[in-house]
């Protein structure tokens, strides 16, 4: 998956993780797992990857499983990518 560096990027970006991201593993939880991943931390990630990727991501796209994990969440982007 070529996405997984980009997405841990964003992810670091956005959340101003710092090094933390590079602990990130793709079976790593996100929502609960991560503090500062709160409601409002996944709106501006979700913008960031729209922009980093230049995607578009709608509301029906996003679920609860989209953000269970680091692998999940990088599947979903590559999916948006291909479609």
């Amino acid at each position: 998956m070529a996405v997984i560096e980009d997405v841990r990027k964003i992810l670091r970006d956005t959340l101003q993780i710092g090094d933390k991201a590079n602990d990130i593993a793709t079976d790593t939880a996100l929502l609960g797992n991560i503090p500062e991943l709160d409601s409002m931390a996944v709106a501006m990630l979700i913008t960031s990857i729209e922009e980093y990727f230049d995607i578009i991501i709608e509301d029906d796209d996003i679920s609860a499983e989209t953000f269970e994990t680091f692998g999940s969440l990088c599947l979903f982007v590559d999916e948006k990518l291909v479609a």
